[in-house]
């Protein structure tokens, strides 16, 4: 079988969708469903006549609005209502279905930045998404490299220029974001533990891992929005992208 893949899909490929949300087919094999939420768009379930979700909300009422969201999208995948979604958290606190619901055949991540909400969902493979803003600055990019990223990482970033130095921070973080929210072991000490391709406009590509097959892992790159950049880390060979966004 010939495997499908997509590293890289632009605003354009995410289809627009609708609530309420009817029964929803789960990603095929080596197929990643990727969701973009935008507060600014969406109603507030908490306050229904308010037509912004992330205006004037608590930390706890966003959380919420999220909560919701999440469990609405997948009741869809799993036939169930909303509420009767079981999520559970492994330790490090990584979110994941009971098994006794999902039967191994679906996983999800998330991720927030801003007003901005995404849900991955892969179909039984171990995924994680990170979600982070084209415009992002950091003070100083190569200390944080240095500090948290690996040697070959740091090397690869210390021979760029400043402007472009910026753009590859956020793009190396996001791909290794998304490979540690994958793996579930938390940031601490995890980040120095394998090294990404850091230039942007290669194709998103693990290099090497101290502790997996480096190439039991796929990377992809999505622009949910303009100046939205979203990471796809999952364990296996290969991705296929299908992008929504919901409103």
């Amino acid at each position: 079988m010939v495997n499908i893949v997509n590293k890289t899909i632009g605003p354009d490929s995410f289809c627009a969708r609708q609530l309420p949300l009817r029964q929803l087919e789960k990603p095929c094999e080596n197929s990643v469903h990727l969701w973009h939420l935008d507060f600014d768009q969406l109603s507030n379930p908490l306050n229904p006549d308010n037509s912004s979700a992330s205006k004037e909300l608590s930390v706890f009422q966003q959380r919420a609005t999220r909560r919701f969201y999440l469990r609405l999208l997948l009741g869809a995948y799993l036939g169930l209502p909303g509420k009767d979604v079981r999520i559970i958290r492994r330790i490090k606190g990584r979110p994941e279905l009971d098994l006794a619901q999902s039967k191994g055949e679906l996983d999800f991540s998330v991720a927030r930045s801003q007003g901005r909400y995404l849900i991955g969902i892969s179909s039984g493979a171990t995924i994680g998404v990170d979600l982070e803003i084209a415009a992002r600055r950091a003070r100083n990019p190569l200390a944080l490299a240095r500090r948290y990223f690996s040697q070959g990482e740091v090397t690869a970033l210390a021979s760029l220029a400043q402007e472009e130095l910026q753009r590859a921070f956020v793009h190396t973080w996001a791909c290794k974001e998304a490979i540690v929210k994958a793996n579930g072991l938390g940031i601490a000490n995890q980040l120095c533990r394998f090294s990404v391709d850091v230039n942007p406009d290669s194709p998103p590509s693990v290099l090497d891992m101290q502790d997996d097959d480096h190439e039991a892992w796929t990377l992809a790159i999505a622009e949910p929005a303009a100046g939205a950049i979203a990471a796809v880390a999952v364990r296996q060979p290969s991705v296929h992208l299908e992008g929504f966004s919901l409103y």
